[in-house]
């Protein structure tokens, strides 16, 4: 025996003993390992094994540390600077659209830790954040050890096998609802086109929590689709998979925008400075100022004569992606009914009409009677307070309206004492007033307490939702002191220009320094009590 025996260290460093306890406990391990030479320290989980409860349950990385990047208003290139540095699975959440909207099935976070533990292989499935995301999560697992290649694309949604969930509750396994109706809200003389859709679930066996949002499975513009094949000289009835050309473009795949692997297959099958363009088209390069506008026709029509096989064009597209719609309707006033507010979104590029695939597919290609693939994605923190009494402030202008609707025919059919303030906006309020007689009834009858408005385009000046607080900003502040809720629901600028809002309210009406109103309003979000549903 050595006159100075060295001490094997089979303890972590980070063990919760003092370095004494730390090298007696590893002598004895190394005692009944019979280890008599150094070894790799034990992880904590195999020191757990050795000896279970000696050490307490492992809690999160403390180089994880706190999130500072889950907001939808900074860009993706900032985001990655904030977690610069950060263990790999923190930086694949900070790729994502921040946003929590559940086109994924799940939170950004959830869905960046199902990637970094390899439970799914689909790096697409973040609608908002498009090729922004999906480009910078194929970077970051680039430099993964034991990641080969061909893991780091993704998979077409056939070859991935979905945990086993209940029907209708994933977008990996919806059921069949039938459109009941669907009614123009906006009145003539409107620059919009929004429609209230009505869902009939009494043969779905789904049901749903306001605040929840509805998935929708659509199916692309047949006018699209016959260009595309006119542009691919292709028969429509080419076999593809047991089904023909023109099925699988209808249902099957997004035709907007064109992926990098569609531009990857024309890099092989052409070639000279046009296999160069693609080339950088597939690296996410912009050699021409146009990528950000190329959908999968004008690609094709970007290098006319190239007629690749049909079915490699097909492989080379994304799965079509079911679309999430905040739910505007309550279980319990419309027992076996669910409606959305949709937004037709049409626009034009080089003399191109360019039609929202989802939006359109409700607004005009699904008519009343007819059966849509569906499911109810559960809400991440956004919904009502537990307590019916807590009063709630709503913000949603346009279509943000939706899920307010929701909360007023929730707190309405189960008499919920809670005091309800809504802030809704839009351009002109005789044609564009979203329910107005049901939220003028409402208000009648005291269930909407107050009722703010704002029009953006009836006077030579816009004036918006957030300029409305400002106005009533003591009574937002009294509201807010007395325990209020406030909800948020629309586009992520406006969200921003909400939070403003309130953060000069807190400051002027709360009597706060600019830090403190912004620690508030932290606060506030932390217990839960400021929510937010951005798109």
């Amino acid at each position: 025996m050595s006159a100075n025996p060295t001490i094997i260290q089979i303890l972590p460093e980070n063990a919760p003993f003092t370095p004494e306890q730390r090298s007696w406990l590893s002598g004895l391990f190394a005692g009944l390992l019979g280890l008599d030479q150094a070894v790799t320290p034990l992880s904590r989980e195999e020191a757990a094994a050795l000896m279970p409860g000696l050490l307490p349950a492992p809690t999160a990385p403390a180089d994880e540390g706190p999130i500072t990047w889950h907001d939808p208003a900074i860009p993706l290139d900032e985001r990655m600077k904030l977690a610069d540095g950060r263990p790999l699975r923190m930086r694949l959440m900070a790729a994502m659209a921040q946003q929590d909207c559940g086109q994924c099935g799940s939170s950004c976070e959830e869905y960046s830790g199902q990637i970094f533990d390899k439970k799914e292989a689909r790096l697409n499935l973040c609608v908002p954040g498009g090729k922004e995301t999906s480009r910078m999560l194929k970077k970051l697992l680039e430099d993964l050890p034991g990641v080969a290649p061909a893991a780091v694309a993704s998979p077409p949604a056939a070859d991935v096998k979905p945990a086993s969930v209940a029907p209708g509750r994933s977008r990996d396994n919806p059921v069949i609802a039938t459109v009941v109706s669907r009614t123009l809200l906006n009145r003539t003389g409107s620059e919009k086109e929004t429609w209230h859709v009505e869902f009939d679930l009494s043969q779905s066996g789904l049901d749903y929590t306001v605040g929840d949002s509805f998935g929708i499975m659509p199916a692309n513009d047949p006018g699209l689709v016959d260009a595309i094949i006119k542009a691919l000289d292709a028969p429509p009835d080419f076999p593809i998979g047991g089904r023909t050309l023109r099925d699988v473009l209808i249902d099957g795949v997004s035709l907007n925008p064109a992926p990098d692997m569609l531009f990857q297959l024309y890099s092989y099958v052409t070639g000279g400075e046009r296999r160069q363009k693609a080339r950088a088209l597939s690296g996410g390069e912009d050699p021409d100022g146009d990528a950000k506008s190329l959908d999968v026709l004008a690609a094709i029509e970007k290098f006319p004569g190239v007629r690749p096989d049909p079915e490699a064009f097909v492989e080379a597209l994304d799965p079509l992606q079911p679309r999430l719609y905040s739910i505007s309707s309550s279980p319990k006033a419309h027992p076996g009914r669910l409606s959305v507010t949709v937004d037709a979104v049409r626009y034009k590029i080089a003399k191109r009409q360019r039609l929202g695939v989802a939006s359109t597919f409700l607004a005009e290609r699904v008519a009343a009677g007819e059966e849509v693939k569906v499911y109810v994605q559960k809400a991440h923190n956004f919904g009502l307070p537990a307590d019916p009494a807590v009063p709630i402030i709503m913000v949603g202008p346009g279509t943000g309206i939706a899920p307010f609707r929701a909360f007023l025919q929730e707190r309405m059919a189960t008499k919920a004492p809670g005091r309800n303030w809504l802030f809704f906006g839009h351009q002109r309020r005789d044609c564009d007033f979203f329910y107005e007689d049901e939220l003028s009834g409402m208000k009648a009858v005291g269930v909407l307490t107050r009722l703010s408005l704002a029009w953006s385009r009836d006077d030579k000046s816009k004036f918006y939702v957030q300029d409305r607080m400002r106005q009533v900003g003591s009574d937002i502040w009294a509201w807010l002191s007395e325990g209020a809720h406030f909800y948020i629901c629309g586009a992520v600028r406006m969200g921003q220009d909400v939070e403003r809002a309130l953060i000069d309210i807190i400051i002027q009406h709360g009597a706060r320094t600019p830090d403190q109103a912004i620690a508030y309003v932290a606060e506030l979000k932390q217990r839960g009590r400021y929510q937010t549903d951005v798109y």
